[in-house]
């Protein structure tokens, strides 16, 4: 079944549309965003119950306009639209364009592309949270909590949660008119251990770009988050050095998102604050590597256009070890002379639109995984990555995962270390990358913040891959 358009798009399109009549009577360019999304987020623990609305979620209902004028440009946002109030919009949004016109010192925008681009399109799904009800929901969730608790006497709490946004989008200019309607799901378990004091914790999450029918994928995880919990009671700390590793698919999705997919973020081309603008059509990573970012792959970052009317596409970041291009919203595109890349994200309609990352991930290759474990002599299986954070000027890394598997001689030893920081220089690592699995994983569990604050849904991941990296 495909989402429906909600009634806030359907009932308030003919006043957005005579909005947009208005203003293009006075600027160059007009275009409005419209968007209603809803969704919840369940949670059942040792403390109870919860249902509520998630605030990275961005529950929200209301519009955007954005206007341009002489070089310049300017946005108003609002929740209310009424023929009444079109002129006093119009008249606010003309108040700004003056106060800007007479501040030369701010940059110069060419008008937008207008390409005419009419549809309505709708994302997938096989069971709504809304039809299937709250009792059922928070039922499943405890059942998973409780099970999750008979398992071990050293299991201090098993935590389960489900969340999920539907969102309808109206994109209105000149030459465009296009309306999307999107719903995912993302789920999770975290398993509590405890020896004595000491307090270990397990994560297992799994993502869709769908429904409820998210709870067939999350029976699995509440015993693989048991065991790791479990098997974390007796971890040790590592000893710092440079290992040869295998990362799983989550741990490379990390890697991708945080070693390499900030760096490429165009709008910091502009302020000169990623060293990757310098290094476009050099070798960055092995000749092993492609990486991706876009709708190619279908997960909980998936949209058919951005929040400035840019369709979403499949950009190539990285092509066999070579920097091939980066990502931009509409405005460091503009201002670095290229075509933007459908990234440009608010994290709500009363926000600037950013250069943000979608489904980021590396493509798969040729290698099977028993064979990259058998080739590794003396090193680690890196996985359940947790935090990570990059520093695109100088392309540092620091990034942690919960767990490293120890590899001898080609076999795991049954030694787990924990916890791990990976760091070094972002390029270093992935021209060591020697063997890429032939499997492939997204997961789009977790949002991205912009400086630690617009936060917007995001998706990453890969194969499973060896290389040689820094650990502590």
């Amino acid at each position: 079944m495909k989402v429906k358009e909600n009634e806030y798009i359907i009932n308030n399109k003919p006043l957005f549309k005579k909005l947009l009549d208005e203003l293009l009577k006075e600027f160059d360019y007009a275009s409005v965003l419209a968007v209603d999304a809803t969704g919840k987020s369940y949670a059942a623990s040792r403390n109870g119950i919860s249902i509520s609305a998630d605030s990275r979620m961005s529950v929200q209902r209301g519009f955007t306009v954005k206007v341009y004028f002489d070089g310049c440009y300017a946005e108003y946002s609002g929740n209310a639209i009424s023929e009444e109030g079109i002129k006093d919009i119009i008249a606010t949004i003309k108040d700004e364009l003056l106060i800007l016109s007479k501040d030369r010192s701010k940059s110069s925008y060419d008008l937008p592309d207008d390409d005419p681009i009419v549809f309505d399109k709708s994302t997938e799904y096989e069971i709504d949270p809304e039809e299937m009800g709250d009792e059922a929901i928070i039922n499943k969730l405890k059942k998973m909590h409780e099970d999750g608790l008979k398992k071990d006497e050293r299991i201090v709490d098993c935590f389960t949660r489900y969340t999920y946004q539907k969102y309808s989008k109206l994109f209105l200019s000149k030459n465009r008119d296009m309306v999307q309607n999107v719903m995912w799901g993302v789920a999770y378990v975290i398993a509590l251990s405890a020896k004595g004091e000491e307090i270990k914790q397990a994560y297992r999450p799994v993502s869709l770009l769908g429904g409820a029918e998210i709870f067939k994928e999350m029976d699995s995880l509440t015993d693989s988050a048991v065991k790791e919990a479990i098997e974390l009671i007796d971890s040790e700390p590592l000893k710092p050095g440079t290992y040869e590793c295998i990362c799983s698919p989550e741990t490379t999705g990390m890697i991708v998102h945080e070693a390499f997919g900030h760096g490429v973020e165009m709008d910091m081309f502009v302020k000169d604050r990623a060293l990757a603008k310098s290094y476009m059509g050099e070798y960055v990573a092995s000749p092993l590597i492609t990486m991706h970012d876009g709708n190619k792959v279908d997960d909980t970052a998936t949209y058919f256009f951005d929040d400035e009317g840019t369709l979403a596409q499949d950009t190539i970041i990285i092509e066999k070890g070579i920097l091939k291009a980066g990502i931009s919203d509409l405005q460091s595109a503009k201002a670095l002379g290229t075509k933007p890349t459908g990234n440009g994200r608010r994290q709500d309609y009363t926000r600037k639109a950013y250069t943000r990352m979608t489904n980021t991930y590396f493509e798969s290759g040729t290698d099977k995984l028993e064979d990259m474990i058998a080739s590794v002599k003396d090193g680690l299986y890196l996985e359940s990555p947790s935090s990570g954070m990059e520093d695109p000027k100088n392309w540092g890394i620091q990034c942690m995962v919960s767990i490293a598997r120890e590899i001898k001689d080609g076999k795991f030893t049954g030694k787990i270390y924990s916890p791990i920081i990976l760091t070094g220089y972002v390029p270093d690592l992935l021209k060591s990358i020697t063997m890429v699995s032939d499997t492939l994983d997204i997961l789009g569990s977790g949002y991205c913040g912009k400086g630690h604050k617009e936060w917007v849904k995001v998706s990453d991941g890969g194969p499973y891959i060896k290389a040689t990296i820094n650990l502590g």
